[in-house]
């Protein structure tokens, strides 16, 4: 968003510079000369101002009221015309012919930095101007050079500035000149602009050429690794929008950290805060946005008098297309729509026409999620090739020229040779929005066929819209849903459709792709329906200590701020909670917190008096502050929300951060600061849009047809060439990569060649790649030669710990050492297991490897014998000496990570270093993938020898299948696009493992500890269950069962929760896996699981494995 949008209250003078609608043509070119005194807050200034061709004397300007300007051309006068807080205004008078002319000034511009607050949900510091030892930040609301009415401008920018100093503005850097005692850099721009900026500050500088455009960041204090997490996210993202909507329009795109806490996009760079900079999601959020802004807003200029169109495009090419291409679109559509439904009121409501900017939750509501939805109904009207091409022509024909919704309508007319002009006028000229339900919904036997009538409404007031519904029919033995849409222009409409099988279910718009108002029913109860409520109270509770009542009470009253519609009081005061308001619950003690219990009832909700369990997750009243949100059982059109926390000192971050939270129905927190590490939301349970037709008809089964991204990110890895390494390492000519056989030696060499293309250096024994030693093993026994294969990356800090990064390169060749009963002989090709986790490795040296210069020394090691009882890492841990926690900071471990398809990337032994659940919770952010970190470990990969050994380390794991150990499995079943997602998230865990000055704080597992010098005893029975490694709670829960296995034979089901075998209570899998072990083919074994909260207990009889 361009920055002034935030700055509406300053004065009618700066908002004018928003409303800028004349001719592009009439530009004027300031040629500046800027010197800065950030000491004393001063400039000094010499502009040459050449004006249009048919400007006419006298011409006026602007600037502020300190800066003191005087001509120095002959024959030009000048003269003060009005003074307005701390504007000026002047009248030039120019000689006949004069077009151009100078001016000389200098003053002190400092505005301190002032908070502005959005209701409860947004907050922003600003300033319109400042020049101070901290930095520098004068935009177009400061009048640090004179402004002429509503003109473009084109700009020469050369700054003389302090040493050790940058500056920043549009455009491209033409010079830069450093001195002992000063830098001079100058900026100039061809393209005609809305206003000038200058940035400077203290900054170090990085840049990297993206193609055509530099890609730069300016941060405050050096930080290499930050920087090439940005400098690689803008290469991406404008390589993306090029292909999606045109070449970019600047020659560079800049970060530029700012000094205070801000969230500004200017042309060509962004200006973030510190911290902003530093949240993980930013680079999957704020910052796509704010670089696609420089194709709408500040490569289209909007047309502010009609209505702003481009925060709504941005925010539907940005936030929406990033969550499209997660796969969380119609959840996206939905939060939207949930905004708009809980913040807008009719009384609140406005048209497009008069969206300027955001300055509270109702206006994003509109102007920003209902344009964004105007141009998803387009894009679902009109095909993604058409939207495409309009988009791409309004692109270039407007490109810095302003356009205004109807020229935005006319170029999609034109493109799709529809008359589209009704859509636009109902959609940015009226309020409001349609309020849909389903009827009378009935099935019949017709024929051969199926009859389905309905009667589909519109509820709202006023008339109706003209709507393009989308509806998806489940038919009864079919796969496939049958989906259409109806055109809609009355409030009711008879719905009849001949249907070729038994319809089941209606629905009306199930993937939320018409902007209307929702039922309460078709959103889950969350946070954004208490924040949003027309009136609202708070209910502290009496009998808590003082001390916590009165940290509660602060807390209600910052909300209070600014809102007369939030009352507060104790549960001692009310004989019952009201109805006609939603009603915000304090404290643990709160005795009105049974009936939030109640209105839970119906959800995986159980509350104790200091713990609650909320659907997988469980929340410790010692340990963590909770937020929870019902509805009001007595009117379920409110909000009934419970806030609960011991810590006095997180009351004020739960207050600044709650509002930030809208969407979920629970939240969990840690610390004061406080740390959120519980989230979810509620399942919607019935939709008055969505109707069952028959009664008692087991569960459907069907899908609705998959939908593609309007374009996808470019990925930095490529997954053409880790199926390569894939192919490579499983063709059968490798017979399976077994222990002691020349194609595993092939396999070491592979590996090594590769390591060397990508410029890691040797780190075996005598200069080479290879780690070789031998042993006696197999089955007859027998002497093999064992090779790790080992490179390096040398840090800029060797005398760090080290980062080690390990995947195993050997299998089970024809199947020793674990073979299944029928398989011995064949080969087992190991695609999976663990080709997947080499080719990850791989790719992941070849895309750091060139340029990449991290401060600890980062170790690849390709591991052999894994399959053998880790002997490979257990013996590069020898190697490492006495003491190898010294010499290593922390290990990641990739095995079997080829099927992400669309499940959560496993990270197991998360308990290992308390710190791991953080990073990977923040690479969920930064990458987009689902990443479920696993507290235990199973203790069956190489990373269990560093945990042996007291160094932190995790395995990385798309979980278990029924090919795991079988010749089955094959690289047709590997998952491409999942490859790629998992090196993004190694990525990230290794730059930040590489850059991080402390150790990661261990938890060593004495239990791994003691059973390191143990032989595994291996399992000699299968009885089929396919665990589920992200469960969390108590007992082994079920991904799946194995066909044709007894699991499958006594009817256990996925998600069944295994308690009991035979005797033994089953907490944990391992416990699940001892009492396997201790089985012999033909036993039987007594099952006792959960299926929906109800117990069973099933008899099997395991068989040889």
């Amino acid at each position: 968003m361009r920055w002034q949008k935030i700055l509406l209250f300053l004065t009618l003078g700066l908002i004018m510079l928003l409303l800028i609608s004349g001719p592009v043509g009439a530009q004027i070119h300031h040629q500046l000369h800027i010197t800065l005194d950030p000491e004393t807050h001063r400039l000094t200034a010499t502009d040459t101002i050449t004006l249009p061709e048919d400007a006419s004397s006298p011409v006026t300007f602007r600037l502020h009221s300190s800066l003191q300007p005087q001509t120095i051309s002959p024959g030009v006068r000048l003269r003060q015309v009005r003074k307005t807080q701390f504007i000026e205004d002047y009248a030039v008078i120019l000689p006949t012919g004069v077009r151009q002319f100078t001016l000389e000034y200098k003053g002190e511009i400092f505005h301190p930095i002032t908070p502005i607050s959005e209701e409860y949900a947004r907050s922003f510091s600003a300033s319109p101007g400042l020049i101070a030892p901290e930095g520098v930040f004068l935009a177009g609301p400061s009048y640090w050079y004179p402004h002429f009415g509503e003109n473009m401008v084109t700009f020469s920018l050369a700054t003389q500035l302090p040493p050790g100093w940058h500056s920043i503005s549009q455009g491209s850097r033409t010079q830069q000149a450093k001195e002992d005692d000063s830098t001079e850099e100058v900026w100039t721009i061809d393209h005609p602009q809305e206003e000038i900026y200058l940035i400077a500050g203290p900054f170090t500088e990085y840049r990297e050429q993206a193609g055509q455009v530099e890609a730069m960041a300016f941060l405050r204090q050096p930080d290499e690794a930050l920087a090439r997490k940005y400098l690689d996210a803008t290469a991406q993202y404008i390589e993306m929008y090029r292909q999606l909507i045109g070449a970019y329009p600047y020659r560079k795109f800049a970060l530029v950290e700012n000094f205070w806490e801000t969230g500004y996009g200017m042309p060509s760079f962004t200006l973030l805060g510190s911290r902003v900079i530093r949240f993980p999601f930013i680079l999957r959020s704020s910052y796509p946005h704010e670089i696609l802004h420089n194709w709408w807003g500040n490569g289209v200029y909007v047309d502010y008098d009609s209505g702003n169109w481009a925060e709504g495009l941005t925010s539907y090419l940005a936030d929406h297309l990033l969550k499209e291409q997660q796969g969380q679109g119609v959840k996206y559509r939905r939060e939207t729509l949930q905004k708009y439904t809980d913040y807008v009121q009719e009384e609140g409501d406005f048209p497009l026409t008069e969206f300027r900017s955001r300055h509270s939750a109702a206006t994003q509501a509109v102007g920003y999620g209902k344009t964004l939805m105007l141009f998803h109904m387009l894009r679902q009207q009109l095909g993604d090739s058409a939207f495409i091409e309009a988009l791409q022509r309004l692109y270039h024909q407007y490109r810095f020229q302003v356009a205004s919704f109807s020229e935005v309508a006319e170029i999609f007319s034109e493109v799709s040779d529809q008359p589209l002009q009704p859509f636009f006028k109902q959609w940015v000229e009226g309020t409001g929005a349609p309020f849909l339900r389903i009827r009378e919904a009935r099935t019949e036997p017709l024929d051969e066929e199926y009859l389905l009538t309905a009667t589909i409404e519109q509820l709202q007031p006023g008339k109706p819209y003209q709507l393009e519904l989308p509806l998806a029919i489940y038919l009864e033995g079919t796969e496939k849903v049958y989906q259409t849409r109806l055109s809609m222009g009355e409030k009711t409409h008879g719905l009849k459709l001949r249907l070729p099988a038994r319809p089941l279910r209606l629905e009306v718009d199930p993937q939320f792709d018409v902007f209307r108002r929702l039922h309460r029913s078709e959103i889950p109860p969350a946070l954004s329906q208490a924040f949003g409520a027309d009136r609202a109270l708070a209910v502290l509770p009496s009998q808590a200590p003082r001390a916590v009542r009165e940290g509660y009470a602060a807390l209600a009253r910052s909300w209070q701020r600014g809102r007369e519609n939030l009352e507060i009081t104790t549960d001692a005061d009310l004989d019952e909670l009201p109805t006609d308001r939603a009603v915000w619950l304090f404290g643990w003690e709160n005795r009105f917190r049974s009936q939030l219990n109640e209105a839970l009832t119906d959800y995986a909700y159980k509350a104790e008096a200091n713990r609650l369990r909320l659907e997988e997750s469980e929340l410790h009243r010692k340990q963590h502050s909770a937020v929870v949100v019902a509805r009001h059982r007595e009117n379920p059109d409110h909000a009934l929300a419970w806030v609960a926390t011991d810590q006095m000192a997180a009351m004020p971050g739960l207050a600044r951060k709650l509002p930030h939270y809208g969407k979920y129905s629970y939240l969990g927190f840690t610390g004061t600061e406080p740390e959120n590490v519980v989230k979810g939301q509620w399942p919607v349970v019935n939709s008055p849009l969505s109707v069952l037709l028959v009664e008692d008809h087991p569960p459907i089964k069907a899908q609705l047809a998959p939908r593609k991204p309007l374009v996808e990110l470019p990925p930095l890895f490529k997954a053409q060439r880790m199926m390569q390494d894939i192919a490579y390492l499983a063709n059968p000519k490798m017979a399976g990569r077994g222990l002691g056989t020349p194609e595993l030696d092939q396999a070491a060499q592979y590996i090594a060649h590769e390591f060397q293309a990508a410029g890691l250096k040797p780190g075996g024994n005598g200069g080479s790649y290879y780690q070789t030693w031998t042993t006696t093993v197999g089955e007859p026994e027998r002497t093999v030669t064992l090779r790790n294969v080992v490179a390096i990356l040398p840090g800029t800090r060797p005398e760090l710990p080290q980062v080690v990064v390990g995947a195993h390169y050997d299998h089970l060749g024809r199947g020793w050492p674990d073979v299944h009963q029928g398989d011995e002989g064949k080969i087992h090709p190991g695609a999976d297991d663990n080709a997947s986790g080499i080719a990850v490795m791989l790719e992941l040296a070849r895309v750091l490897g060139p340029h990449w210069r991290p401060e600890r020394t980062v170790v690849w090691v390709a591991f052999t014998a894994e399959e053998a009882g880790k002997l490979g890492s257990a013996h590069y841990l020898q190697h490492l000496g006495e003491s190898p926690a010294n010499a290593t900071m922390a290990m990641l471990n990739l095995d079997t990570v080829g099927r992400l398809n669309s499940g959560e990337l496993l990270v197991l032994a998360a308990n290992s270093a308390r710190e791991w659940v953080h990073i990977f919770r923040g690479i969920g952010f930064v990458t987009g993938v689902p990443i479920k970190t696993v507290p235990q470990d199973i203790g069956s990969s190489d990373h269990t020898s560093f945990l042996a050994a007291g160094i932190p380390a995790v395995q990385l794991f798309t979980g278990p299948h029924a090919d795991f150990h079988r010749p089955t499995d094959t690289m047709d079943k590997i998952n491409p696009e999942g490859l790629s997602k998992i090196a993004a998230v190694l990525k990230e865990a290794v730059e930040y493992l590489a850059f991080r000055p402390d150790p990661l704080h261990s938890q060593q597992l004495a239990k791994q500890e003691k059973e390191r010098d143990q032989p595994s005893q291996s399992r000699r029975v299968v009885l089929g269950t396919v665990p589920d490694f992200s469960w969390a709670g108590t007992g082994v829960r079920l991904s799946g069962v194995t066909p044709d296995t007894p699991a499958e034979t006594v009817g256990l089901q996925k998600n069944d929760i295994i308690i009991r075998l035979n005797d033994t209570a089953i907490h944990t899998l391992a416990d699940f896996a001892n009492v396997l072990r201790a089985l012999k083919a033909g036993d039987s074994l007594t099952i006792e699981f959960l299926r929906d909260q109800q117990q069973q207990t099933v008899t099997a009889q395991v068989v040889a494995r």
